[in-house]
Parts: structure tokens; sequence; C-alpha cells
């Protein structure tokens, strides 16, 4: 019998398999390099001890930090028990926010201003995490693209800035900052952002509320 296969047809075959494998290759690099260079949400600062390297630590220490708080869980969206009214807290809510609250005093709060927005939930996260806090006129006084203008201009000189506030509101610095597609900001989580000299803003990460006992075991 004769051998109807042709050799250069095996050749084309396998020569377009090695291509179609490095196409895959260069495909993933380029979405690796992608992740690298334009990550889609902050740094996760409850891991691999990044509140210290990333100089989180060092900014708040010099009270160099503007940090953005999620009020914790809202009872009407969730199955949970009330706190008090329907629009406020959760009483799981309520202890998270306890829990966040002494991390943060932990850190060390003398040289801390703390405002918040004045809805129910925000006021409650605010006053069971840090005891007092500036109530804001409005819940949209400090969100929009003016974020990362009108939050420096509420800072003190050597003070660390908290704000009690929305995810909305958080996701509108991240958008500004360089985080357009960031996750949606978790119930009690703190965006952490340093102000330089000259009043510009740097992303340093997220601290999310469950991560706050490993991050102190940390330092």
């Amino acid at each position: 019998m004769v051998d109807i296969n042709c050799p250069d047809e095996g050749r084309a075959k396998t020569f377009k398999q090695l291509w179609l494998r490095f196409v895959a290759l260069i495909a993933l690099c380029l979405v690796v390099m992608g992740a690298m260079l334009w990550p889609t949400t902050p740094p996760n600062l409850g891991i691999d001890n990044r509140l210290v390297t990333s100089g989180a630590l060092a900014a708040w220490r010099s009270g160099d930090l503007i940090v953005l708080v999620r009020h914790e869980e809202r009872c009407d969206r969730s199955g949970n028990p009330c706190l008090g009214p329907a629009d406020g807290l959760s009483r799981p809510g309520g202890v998270s926010a306890v829990a966040v609250g002494s991390a943060f005093h932990a850190l060390g709060m003398s040289h801390s201003d703390v405002m918040s927005s004045p809805t129910t939930r925000t006021v409650q996260t605010s006053r069971l995490m840090f005891g007092d806090a500036q109530i804001l006129p409005d819940r949209l006084t400090l969100c929009g693209t003016a974020l990362a203008h009108d939050l420096p201009v509420r800072k003190h000189p050597g003070r660390n800035l908290l704000l009690v506030t929305h995810s909305e509101c958080i996701g509108d610095l991240e958008r500004v900052l360089g985080y357009p597609h960031a996750d949606g900001a978790e119930y009690g989580s703190s965006l952490f952002v340093q102000i330089n000299a000259h009043g510009k803003l740097k992303v340093l990460g997220v601290l999310n509320s469950q991560d706050w006992p490993t991050v102190l075991g940390h330092l």
C-alpha cells in the first residue's frame, strides 16, 4: 500500500499547534503584566504584614493618613436582629464595630480626628468604634469626584483623618485615585490613603474588619 499522508501536512499541523501554544502563552503573560501594572483593586493590607511594608503604619504614627471606614452591617439588608432602628446596624454589626474600634485604638488614636456621615448606620458605627465624631450635615458632603480635593482640606497637619462613610463614597475616591474597577468596600473595611506634603493622595491599601487580629499580631 502507498502511504498517502503528506509529510508537509504533518509539519504544518505541528507548527499550527506550536503557534497556538505560543499565542496562548503571550496572552497569559499580558494578563499577568496587566494585573501587576494596572491593579483592579487596592492592595490587601491584611496579608504579608503589609500594614508595615506599605508604609501605612509609619504614616499613621506620623499623622499623615486619611482613612475611609465603611459602616458595619446594616440591619435592613440582613436577617440579623437590629441593634436599634431598622435603618441602623444589626447586632453582629455592632459587635464588629466595637472590635474594629479596639483595633484602631491599639494603633493609637491620640492624634486622629473622626468625621461621620449623618445616617443612623454610620453614626452608630462611629460611636461604637471611636466614641465620638463630628457629624457631617449631609451624607454626600464628602462624596463624589471632588473627594480627593475636599478630604485634604479638612485634614489637620500631623493628625490622621478618619471618615465613617458609605461604600459609594469610598468607591468615588478609589476611582479618582486610579482604581476604577475596585471591589465594593466590605462592611467595616478601611481604605488607607496617604497624604504627602503637597496634599497629593496615594492609596496604600484596604484592611477588612476580619483581618485586624492577624495584622495586630504582627506588630
